[in-house]
């Protein structure tokens, strides 16, 4: 078995790719509704900020940054992976291993992560990050991709440009008082 030494280091930012098991699948855009549920629950118990994100059908690129002083992003992506599957029924081509070790055989058992080193590290990666629907032929822009954080970027970036003017003390109607009766 591989010995995997994975850089840790507290409170950086990381570019992440998970994949189900099955590349063929579309588990992951299917059953939104339960990823985003095991997403808010993995930010409840372990907090971290999500700087860029797309759901694929079978995989997921992000890029967390962590909080200060802690480094263990691999608990996060446990407690991600295991909330996801156990709102699943369990499949049927489960192999004898996996029965024995109680996996579902939902995810592939590894993610790839991958420490940001700089501003123009992570502009390449939130860039990864928001073409990858259009790489995979899905798409023809990012922002026609539904499920991604390009949207909160277009929006941010919109309010940033637009932003609305404050409401004059003068334009507020005052009503008229009728006297009592």
């Amino acid at each position: 078995m591989s010995n995997y030494i994975r850089s840790k280091a507290p409170g950086a930012a990381y570019f992440f790719t998970a994949h189900l098991a099955d590349r063929n699948s579309t588990l992951l855009t299917d059953e939104i509704n339960l990823l985003r549920h095991a997403m808010r629950c993995t930010l409840q118990r372990y907090p971290f900020e999500i700087d860029a994100i797309v759901i694929l059908p079978s995989t997921i690129h992000t890029i967390w940054h962590l909080s200060e002083g802690d480094a263990d992003y691999s608990r996060r992506w446990s407690f991600l992976k295991s909330t996801f599957s156990r709102s699943l029924p369990v499949p049927e081509h489960r192999s004898a291993l996996q029965k024995s070790r109680k996996e579902k055989g939902i995810w592939q058992r590894r993610f790839w992560e991958h420490k940001i080193r700089s501003a123009q590290d992570l502009a390449l990666h939130r860039n990864l990050v928001h073409t990858a629907p259009v790489q995979r032929g899905f798409v023809a822009t990012p922002s026609d991709w539904t499920w991604t954080s390009v949207h909160r970027d277009l929006a941010d970036a919109h309010r940033a440009a637009n932003p609305a003017p404050p409401q004059r003390f003068s334009s507020f109607q005052r009503r008229a008082r009728s006297p009592a009766a």
